[in-house]
């Protein structure tokens, strides 16, 4: 072996190592930046102060508890229905803004007449429980990423297992922990919307739990997911039951499907990465559920930074149960009038696809709120890196727990010209949050009694 080559390899095998070990090295946190949290980083781990332009306000603790009049019957009463758009963004001035915006939403604008972007003043709603918070800080020094980045080492009560991040694949886990609530029951409607504008509701039932709100506590556990169909009638009855690791190097997703014409439980081994979601008309891949789900294993994830964009946010429109879907599902976007954006600082990371791996999407570009941590924006390229589908989370305090989540998703294909709305709750029950479960409730036999 050549000099030239024997040093290329042992680069090659270098790199690698560094790789290896970025699991363990880069996620530790130093006794200073743990100190941070709550001084001049939220307990979250966002920037507390504003901007310099004084459009991104300070955070000053977020909503933590719901107006009097609060009724979840009627949606989540908007605190700030008194503001009014400071601008509209649209297809005219589009180009004024672009350094606010993705590519994803400058697409939009100039495809679609009917899509346009009412921005409002910002508001910094986001906030957790203080035993979260608490939970945060104690556990964010011991913390670690999984060998390669593919899950989560020492992490129990966290919901943010790194509020300093050094690279997007901490970035990515941040989304993948964050605060859901500790138990819910989801009553929500999506809509796979055709060329002509037409579509049919699929309505489902989904329950949630994190492992230390069951009577029982498994190891390896980031939460228990169980889901069925309830209409249309050709798909009523499907369901679904997912344990997920924290660790997938350690232990794969556990899935489970129903099929109420066997009437059996089976095994999903394939219930992951780019396999078609559930009831999404092929619109949706297993991991665009909630932006980005399961093991990273096949991107590389480049943390590009931080910058100031303009997000969905603060959309307490979008759950006023008055709201019928037919106002709302427009032919090729959500209706804009019910949507609000603002100005917020979002971390950007990049994920490509690995070379040997596969997935449809080729290249995805994540921009997570810094405040919660929720994915509020995603553009998909596909392999031949033309821009594909577009992703819009349309975020908002859920003010009684309190967390931040989107009271809608929006999946928009622009080569297929069709666009999928998901997580809406207008016409449907109340989210119910709390009910006492146990491990027992997610079961492959509560997964069988629940479909029946």
């Amino acid at each position: 072996m050549s000099h030239s080559i024997a040093h290329n390899t042992m680069l090659r095998l270098s790199a690698m190592l560094l790789s290896i070990l970025a699991g363990s090295a880069a996620a530790q946190l130093t006794a200073e930046e743990i100190g941070r949290l709550g001084k001049d980083l939220t307990p979250m781990g966002a920037e507390r102060a504003g901007n310099a332009a004084g459009t991104i306000p300070a955070w000053e603790g977020g909503i933590t508890a719901p107006p009097a009049d609060f009724d979840p019957a009627k949606g989540y009463a908007d605190p700030f229905a008194s503001d009014k758009p400071l601008f509209t963004i649209d297809a005219s001035n589009v180009e004024q803004y672009k350094d606010k915006l993705a590519p994803g939403q400058i697409e939009m604008i100039k495809r679609y007449p009917s899509y346009r972007m009412n921005v409002y003043p910002s508001r910094r709603t986001a906030a957790l429980p203080e035993g979260i918070y608490a939970a945060i800080k104690a556990e964010a020094g011991g913390i670690q990423l999984a060998e390669g980045g593919n899950g989560i080492l020492n992490m129990e009560r966290s919901t943010v297992p790194f509020p300093v991040p050094k690279s997007g694949v901490e970035v990515q886990w941040n989304h993948q922990a964050r605060y859901y609530g500790g138990v819910w029951t989801r009553y929500s409607a999506e809509f796979p919307v055709q060329t002509n504008g037409a579509f049919t509701p699929i309505t489902r039932v989904e329950v949630f739990a994190a492992p230390w709100a069951l009577d029982k506590v498994e190891p390896n556990r980031l939460y228990y997911y169980l889901a069925k169909l309830t209409g249309p009638s050709n798909v009523a009855g499907d369901g679904i039951l997912v344990h997920e690791p924290l660790d997938q190097v350690r232990e794969p997703r556990s899935a489970w499907l129903y099929n109420p014409g066997t009437r059996r439980v089976l095994r999903a081994p394939e219930f992951a990465y780019d396999s078609p979601g559930q009831g999404a008309d092929g619109l949706r891949t297993i991991d665009d559920n909630v932006g980005f789900n399961g093991a990273p294993d096949r991107y590389d994830w480049k943390l590009v930074g931080k910058k100031e964009m303009i997000i969905s946010y603060n959309n307490f429109q979008l759950s006023d149960k008055s709201l019928k879907y037919k106002d709302l599902v427009l032919a090729t976007n959500l209706n804009p009038e019910h949507v609000r954006y603002e100005l917020h600082r979002v971390w950007v990371v990049e994920a490509s696809l690995k070379a040997g791996m596969r997935h449809i999407y080729a290249k995805r570009v994540f921009y997570i709120d810094e405040d919660s941590w929720s994915i509020a924006h995603i553009d998909q390229y596909d392999g031949r890196g033309e821009l594909w589908r577009i992703r819009e989370a349309h975020l908002m305090s859920f003010y009684d727990q309190p967390m931040t989540w989107a009271i809608a998703d929006v999946l928009y294909d622009i080569q297929a010209r069709r666009y999928l709305a998901s997580g809406m709750m207008n016409q449907e029950r109340p989210m119910e949050f709390g009910k006492k479960m146990t491990l027992e409730s997610f079961s492959a036999g509560a997964l069988r009694r629940q479909a029946n």
